[in-house]
């Protein structure tokens, strides 16, 4: 084997590879059964998943941000979004066996490019509870077993979480080793994982930039690269202001710890002494007023002659802040602006705020991240958003996935012939 992993890691491994061609054998009805059950286990451990999510967060306070500690908390309200969440995933149709092409050969051959599970996904993630139901859920729906190896800010909740779902796939009559947690939330536990070859057939890191940097560079199994979220807004020279600073204030303020926040305001030059104020006025003095964390804005030369903030850092137009922090530069127009983009973006989400055609075209056509807006907001890279009943991660690679990653990305394929005593 050549693993250096510990003996229970190693049991986990071999419970969940010994689960997956039973897993990759379910029906629809089947595998809705086992969703369902696993939402209503969920729903029934609700008191217990709280108590545990109480003491994760009790033990974060010295260590995390409050907006991170927002990432992490549970609430009745979220837990019900976290189980509707399952239920959204069940009523999706089954990606598994889905035709992807047909043809018949000269020779009578009839050959389909079918669908088909990956084996074993193991998913490496950081202090978010609810990453842990939705992966079982689309790795269960599109008939994968997945290997959970949460953070240790939100350990208990993880385990609770999975707790109940195997409590729900036991009841229901289904093997619970489709989902499985590693207990182990040390650095060494997340290096086994990256090269259990023998277990895994693929990897997806779900976190900040060192943990993806560390799979990308380490991982011996396959690996899909989430990237960290650097997102852009540009508002153009031409665009409606009150639409503009409608879509500024939700995609930076309405939950900044997620990577779909934005961390970046361009400002078109042409309208930049205009509207500057503007994102002032409502970004930090109406929502000081309001009771309401402001936002810090980190302004280059252009825009520090404009508004008062604070002089943008070296390193603050490469900074995911996962804060109430916003870096603000002014630019020359909507080439400078994809010019900027380029320069800085992790191939994330970017958005133009614009009324010209020409504008959002050239933007559209020129911006090479997964998800590009025309006036809306970033928040919207979001599986459930999208329609794939939540997501396993944003994938900000090429290959493969990219974007949001639902069931279809969940497989591969596989070629299934036909004959009927063809040799060649």
């Amino acid at each position: 084997m050549g693993l250096a992993l510990e003996s229970n890691l190693e049991l986990i491994l071999k419970k969940a590879k010994s689960a997956k061609r039973e897993a990759a054998s379910l029906s629809r009805v089947e595998k809705d059964h086992c969703l369902e059950a696993m939402a209503a286990a969920v729903l029934a451990r609700k008191t217990d998943i709280l108590a545990q999510n109480a003491l994760d967060i009790d033990a974060a306070r010295e260590t995390l941000s409050s907006v991170m500690i927002d990432r992490l908390r549970l609430t009745d309200e979220r837990i019900d979004a976290l189980v509707q969440g399952i239920r959204d995933v069940a009523s999706l149709p089954d990606p598994c066996s889905a035709v992807l092409e047909e043809s018949e050969r000269p020779n009578g051959l009839r050959i389909r490019k079918v669908a088909s599970p990956m084996g074993v996904i193991a998913v490496i993630y950081e202090s978010r509870p609810n990453v842990t139901s939705d992966v079982a859920a689309l790795c269960l729906k599109s008939g994968n077993v997945c290997v959970l190896r949460g953070g240790k800010e939100a350990f208990r909740s993880s385990c609770a979480i999975v707790d109940a779902m195997k409590q729900g796939l036991r009841d229901a009559g289904f093997n619970e080793n489709f989902v499985n947690i590693v207990t182990d939330t040390s650095r060494e536990s997340a290096q086994a994982l990256m090269t259990a070859t023998e277990y895994i057939d693929l990897l997806i890191p779900r976190g900040g930039k060192n943990l993806i940097a560390s799979c990308v560079a380490n991982a011996k199994v396959p690996c899909i690269q989430t990237g960290t979220g650097i997102c852009h807004i540009y508002v153009e020279a031409s665009a409606d202001q009150e639409m503009a600073l409608a879509i500024l204030e939700n995609a930076k303020t309405s939950r900044p710890s997620v990577c779909n926040a934005a961390e970046v305001l361009l400002v078109d030059r042409a309208i930049a002494a205009e509207f500057l104020p503007k994102v002032a006025d409502r970004l930090v003095r109406a929502r000081s007023e309001k009771g309401l964390a402001p936002v810090e804005l980190r302004l280059d030369p252009c825009a520090a002659a404009i508004i008062e903030g604070s002089p943008a850092g070296a390193d603050d137009f490469d900074t995911e802040f996962l804060d109430y922090i916003f870096a603000v530069a002014v630019v020359d127009d909507v080439r400078a602006a994809v010019d900027h983009i380029a320069l800085h973006s992790t191939g994330h989400s970017e958005a133009i705020v614009t009324a010209s055609p020409a504008a959002a075209d050239y933007f559209t056509a020129s911006v090479d991240s997964a998800a590009v807006y025309v006036n809306a907001s970033t928040r919207f890279t979001d599986g459930g958003e999208f329609g794939l009943g939540c997501e396993i991660g944003i994938s900000t690679q090429k290959l493969h996935a990219r974007g949001p990653m639902g069931l279809r990305e969940l497989t591969t394929y596989k070629y299934i012939i036909n004959g009927n005593g063809q040799i060649r």
